[in-house]
């Protein structure tokens, strides 16, 4: 199988769409309620391949290249977590959706945290998928920041399979065509120059600023799931508790022998996971909404 041999007996398009003035790749399948997939730092929309067919017998699903990323558009200016949640609200808008279902990966995951945070009137339950390095270990933002630079700016077979590998517990799941379709995006004149705004999170003085804290945290009110993983290569299981302590009412499910790319080594038990999260929390907070209304 292959990335779009994955999608093969699916309905699916690709297509691009204005947020808010950034021009964004997506992949849409399905036509449930809209779940809007969000990949990792130097991610892309390839990383949702496996979870595709399974997730859209279920959703709506809406897998984007964010800003800078893929083949998204690249403003010349600093990515933070902000920024991320802001085109995030373009994606939403540009789409006319009232209420989305969030799953992040990583990066992916920080941003669907600030973003609930924020504007919790658009979320109906999410899952945050290994976000990983909560308590901002130096060690950990020098690799993937070294990992990442080195990728992009001296893009080759070995240096892309490298950072891929970093990814995985099982590394015979990097496949040549999933290194080709990276390396692709890595050799954009476009992406060289933005993986510089990429990579600025993994600066202390620019993290310190989005860093996980139950002063944002605290306001996240939509139900919540951590996807944990057992090799998580930015943080371990027990790192996870903290930000569950932080967000209010949030569980922990730990996904066994896979890395920081669940979704990509263990789809099967990924999308199980996430479907029966979402939909059975879903379900729970509108019948609540509409209690809520019939109240009023």
């Amino acid at each position: 199988m292959t990335i779009w041999t994955d999608l093969a007996d699916i309905e699916f398009k690709l297509y691009y769409i204005d947020a808010n003035g950034i021009k964004t790749r997506v992949l849409e399948a399905g036509t449930g309620e809209p779940l809007i997939l969000l990949h990792g730092t130097g991610g892309h929309i390839e990383a949702y391949a496996k979870n595709m067919k399974g997730l859209s017998e279920h959703f709506r699903v809406i897998n984007i290249d964010m800003v800078g990323h893929g083949y998204t558009e690249k403003p010349d200016r600093h990515y933070g977590i902000d920024y991320y949640s802001e085109h995030l609200l373009g994606v939403i808008q540009a789409l006319n959706l009232s209420k989305v279902y969030l799953s992040g990966e990583s990066l992916g995951g920080w941003v669907a945290a600030w973003f609930a945070a924020e504007h919790p009137e658009y979320v109906k339950a999410m899952v945050l998928n290994t976000p990983g390095n909560v308590n901002n270990k130096p060690e950990v933002m020098k690799k993937l920041k070294d990992s990442t630079l080195k990728a992009v700016l001296e893009a080759n077979y070995e240096n892309v399979k490298t950072r891929l590998e970093w990814l995985m517990y099982d590394k015979s799941q990097v496949t040549d065509e999933l290194i080709e379709a990276r390396y692709n995006i890595y050799t954009q004149p476009s992406y060289q120059e933005a993986v510089h705004h990429i990579v600025c999170l993994q600066d202390i003085e620019i993290r310190k600023l989005y860093s996980w804290d139950p002063s944002w945290c605290g306001k996240i009110n939509v139900p919540t799931l951590l996807a944990w993983t057992d090799h998580d290569p930015t943080s371990t299981v027990e790192e996870a508790k903290p930000i569950q302590d932080m967000i209010p009412n949030s569980e922990l499910v730990v996904i066994k022998d896979a890395g920081h790319w669940p979704q990509w080594e263990k789809p099967e038990e990924f999308n199980t996971v996430l479907i029966d999260f979402l939909l059975k929390n879903g379900n729970k907070t509108a019948k609540q909404e509409d209690e809520a209304l019939v109240t009023k």
